[in-house]
């Protein structure tokens, strides 16, 4: 069976992660939805734009108006408080919500309450009154109750620091500094209450309360182990989960938060074979699942990615060879990957080179002896422009003199290689 999967919002990055990890499923269809059109409109093909926000008095009706139109089997939300929205409406919607249930969210959603409830079952940092606080204290630690990422946070050294950012910042808790080793254990929960997989990762650079770089954590496995299965045991997961620990001054690891959705640095895992969103979706639907996966060493890096739409109606991609599709002697994925793009969209795909050998011997040396619908051989002194016959194309070639040409005589849009990522959709 194929599930209708909604995504909302579609633009935050634990969205991109978990389209990121169901494009590929044959088990998936997705859809994504937003309420400000945002990079998710870009990612998603089957995207739907305009949902009223999600504290929005008309939401859930909305909600349900797309479920029914576009046949919604379950909605993925992905962001902490549209999270806690829809499982506290979980009953006026009309398909499934993949995730834990309302009481657990709400619990997740507040480091209080989070604190309050686990602080008896491993160690959370110790809390502070502005009152009783020493000046032995210092540093101290702020953090909004309700929050993500890294914004509100301040390590602070005095009570008018404190001062000044409670005016900002009034609902923060003021918690114990915790100097050391920051890492996050990525969990998923089946719908009987069993911890089928915990793993830990060390955040090593972090940007924004994002973890941009980080790697398989080995150490302190039965204090992992404990700790994970403390949790499990307190609070009522389904699917995909997480928590933060930091290293204090003894060297112990204690609580800063959990989430009851995947990470978006969990990406770690999934390329081992842990398939946090995949393995979220067929425990909603009550399918039972085997985990396995690689122990081989890995280390994740993230960056700011590309995606660009363009108003261009093309037929055929005209493309060179020589430092263009080959630069280096060695194939250019990118564009090979643009011209596989066209192939799959029906688009005609055209070799124009100068290529001084014998072009089919190298096309087969690269293993490219059936890429094009046919291969326009020319001498160095023909002009490419002149054998361009379909003025729907476009044309690709590493020269700005034969991009010029083209250009100009033909006026069609001309691309170099560093350009080809434009194309990709």
């Amino acid at each position: 069976m194929k599930y209708n999967i909604l995504v909302f919002p579609c633009g935050s990055e634990i969205a991109l992660e978990i389209y990121r990890s169901l494009k590929f499923s044959n088990h998936v269809n997705l859809f994504g939805a937003n309420s400000v059109d945002d990079h998710g409109k870009f990612i998603f093909e089957n995207y739907i734009g305009g949902v009223p926000f999600y504290n929005s008095e008309n939401f859930i009706d909305r909600i349900n108006e797309i479920i029914e139109e576009y046949k919604i089997d379950a909605i993925y939300p992905a962001m902490d408080s549209v999270i806690t929205e829809f499982s506290k409406y979980s009953n006026h919607i009309n398909c499934k919500i993949i995730g834990s249930n309302d009481i657990t969210n709400k619990i997740c959603l507040s480091k209080k309450k989070t604190y309050e409830i686990l602080k008896n079952k491993i160690q959370c940092p110790k809390e502070y009154s502005f009152e009783k606080i020493s000046e032995n204290d210092f540093p101290l630690f702020l953090k909004p109750e309700i929050g993500y990422g890294s914004r509100g946070t301040l390590k602070v050294y005095n009570k008018d620091q404190i001062n000044n950012h409670l005016q900002s910042y009034p609902d923060s808790l003021i918690l114990e500094f915790l100097p050391g080793k920051e890492i996050t254990i990525d969990c998923f929960t089946d719908r009987n209450g069993n911890l089928r997989f915990f793993g830990a990762r060390e955040r090593r650079r972090i940007s924004n309360g994002i973890s941009v770089n980080t790697i398989l954590y080995k150490d302190n496995k039965e204090e992992i182990e404990n700790i994970v299965n403390n949790i499990n045991n307190t609070i009522q997961f389904r699917g995909a989960w997480f928590v933060q620990l930091k290293k204090d001054v003894n060297n112990n690891f204690s609580l800063l938060e959990i989430a009851s959705r995947l990470g978006g640095s969990s990406s770690l895992y999934r390329n081992l074979g842990i398939n946090f969103s995949l393995l979220s979706v067929y425990d909603i639907f009550d399918n039972d699942v085997k985990i396995f996966y690689n122990h081989f060493n890995i280390e994740l890096d993230r960056a700011l990615d590309n995606k660009y739409k363009i108003s261009i109606y093309y037929e055929e991609v005209y493309c060179d060879f020589d430092d263009c599709l080959i630069i280096e002697n060695k194939v250019n994925i990118q564009l090979l990957s643009f011209l596989f793009q066209c192939i799959n969209e029906t688009k005609k795909v055209i070799l124009i080179t100068k290529h001084n050998k014998n072009i089919q011997e190298t096309l087969v040396k690269y293993r490219l002896e059936n890429l094009f619908d046919s291969i326009i051989h020319l001498k160095s002194d023909d002009n490419k422009y002149k054998f361009i016959k379909n003025l729907n194309s476009i044309f690709i070639d590493d020269s700005y003199q034969e991009r010029f040409e083209v250009y100009n005589k033909l006026n069609i849009p001309v691309f170099s290689p560093d350009n080809v990522e434009a194309l990709l959709k």
